[in-house]
């Protein structure tokens, strides 16, 4: 049985070799970009509901999968439909969807690639069982950081996942060396790999940049004398270690003999705070959650999530949905008008235009009266961001199009932008950041009768040609005169010199 086992090589080795291994399966396609932009949002300081926000609507399967699960019966708390993963983001926090997000979306880029191996999936599915053993202890305890616990539980077995995925060969040596030997997976790991699975899974995660709470989770965070302190990352680690372990025995072990379960349940309740008949029906009632079929986090294990509807990129252009959406979205600005920001505000009605409308590029123009210019401040779409510095014209009235539309305060649509008729009505600034756009409506902000500022969408000419409908334009009239109210109540609000300073 010896000869079958390859000579241990270094850890280094091992770890160029799992890169290939990844590189020739293509990386993981979008998934190490989104991921970057998830944690970049986290650690934003300016604007980071916004990134948060644009970097989930940038994935469609990952906008659709928050949005189910934020209105799941966990969230059930936050009372009435959330809508726009705006809302999302305002009512459960950027923490909460950043972690929600990135485990969804690593668990889903893992699964993707494991859909041809049975121990690959098997271990998926520990990871997912552990994750909702998780979420369920961190309701017990009733933290405040359970989505965070979450991923780290999912991903305490990243290293175990990223052999069985990448390098199965070496994950069957292990297995046999430890039949062959008599020994543990930790010694045959070594032997075999150069290093422990967890050291994978930390490098792994350190290569992707994931958070140093989580990265510092990725490894058995054995059970400490009741009374000693635990900080929040000894915590994440030994609640990880908890739930991945006790997910273990429920897929691997004999589930009719709960000794062991009980055994281990019991070595971590006092230290984390719990009894053990906490912990033993928070794994039973994940083991129910993660049985039903309804359950959006699971969903991605299934063959038939590949070709699911909702992870499919939406053809470009108005979805026929338009309607039901802008009514959803203007719906959740209604309900949560006295409570956000304008900057919330406009984030959410960025989304549901863009969303509802299905607009290549959604822009926010805000009127800056001392350079005396209206420039893009923040926008949705594809390279959005490269585009933000070039669009800005200055506010004295010209005869274009843009100039008409705030000047009468009146919605304006232009179908065809590329028509000869109608070139002269559009700015070369615009002809010259936005070559391809085709068709694009204005909507105008003005408080007092004097415009601060305009959202703009546009279809280019990859999009199916389409118009907006009346019954849209109610809606679209609705989300603007809601940001104006808003404007206009936060300037009353604000004491007569500071008005007279803006």
């Amino acid at each position: 049985m010896n000869s079958q086992i390859v000579e241990p090589v270094s850890a280094a080795k091992t770890m160029e070799l799992l890169w290939s291994r990844v590189r020739q399966r293509g990386d993981l396609p979008g998934f190490s970009k989104v991921v970057g932009a998830i944690i970049g949002a986290m650690r934003g300081d300016d604007d980071r509901e916004f990134n948060m926000t644009k970097t989930v609507l940038s994935d469609p399967a990952l906008t659709q999968r928050v949005l189910r699960l934020a209105n799941s019966a966990m969230y059930s708390v936050f009372g009435q439909g959330i809508n726009t993963v705006s809302k999302a983001v305002i009512v459960l926090g950027t923490e909460a969807i950043g972690h929600l997000a990135l485990g969804l979306k690593l668990i889903d880029g893992l699964s993707t690639a494991s859909s041809d191996s049975a121990d690959a999936r098997k271990e998926m599915e520990k990871a997912v069982l552990a994750g909702h053993i998780a979420r369920q202890l961190a309701a017990t305890a009733s933290t405040r950081d359970a989505e965070e616990a979450v991923v780290c539980s999912m991903l305490h077995s990243l290293g175990r996942m990223m052999v069985a995925f990448y390098l199965s060969d070496r994950w069957q040596q292990i297995r046999q060396r430890r039949m062959s030997a008599g020994i543990s997976e930790e010694q045959a790991s070594r032997d075999v790999l150069g290093m422990e699975v967890d050291e994978v899974g930390r490098l792994a995660a350190q290569h992707w940049g994931l958070p140093a709470g989580l990265i510092s989770s990725l490894q058995s965070f054995p059970p400490r004398p009741v009374g000693e302190p635990l900080d929040h990352t000894d915590w994440l680690a030994a609640i990880s270690t908890l739930s991945s372990r006790c997910a273990t025995l429920l897929c691997d072990g004999d589930t009719d003999d709960a000794e062991q379960l009980i055994e281990f349940a019991s070595s971590y309740a006092e230290m984390l705070g719990l009894e053990i008949s906490q912990v033993l029906a928070a794994v039973e009632a994940a083991q129910k959650t993660a049985a039903d079929e309804d359950s959006v986090v699971i969903r991605p294990l299934r063959r038939t999530a590949i070709s699911d509807k909702s992870s499919a990129k939406p053809a470009a252009g108005k979805p026929a949905d338009a309607l039901i959406t802008l009514a959803r979205g203007v719906s959740d600005m209604r309900g949560a008008m006295r409570s956000l920001s304008i900057g919330q505000l406009m984030t959410m009605a960025l989304e549901t235009v863009h969303q509802g409308l299905g607009f290549n590029h959604t822009v926010a123009f805000l009127r800056n009266q001392e350079q005396a210019q209206y420039g893009a401040r923040m926008g949705f779409g594809d390279g959005v961001q490269e585009l933000l510095p070039k669009l800005a014209f200055e506010d004295a009235y010209q005869p274009d199009v843009f100039h008409a539309a705030l000047a009468n305060d009146r919605m304006i649509f232009v179908e065809n932008a590329q028509a000869p008729a109608f070139v002269n009505k559009i700015p070369r600034w615009w002809k010259e950041a936005l070559p391809a756009a085709r068709s694009f409506v204005v909507l105008p902000l003005t408080v007092n009768r004097q415009p601060v500022g305009f959202l703009y969408g546009d279809w280019d000419l990859s999009a199916s040609t389409a118009k907006i409908e009346p019954a849209e334009i109610i809606h679209l009239n609705e989300l603007r005169a809601i940001i104006v109210l808003a404007i206009e109540q936060r300037r009353q609000a604000e004491p007569s010199w500071a008005r007279r300073m803006q």
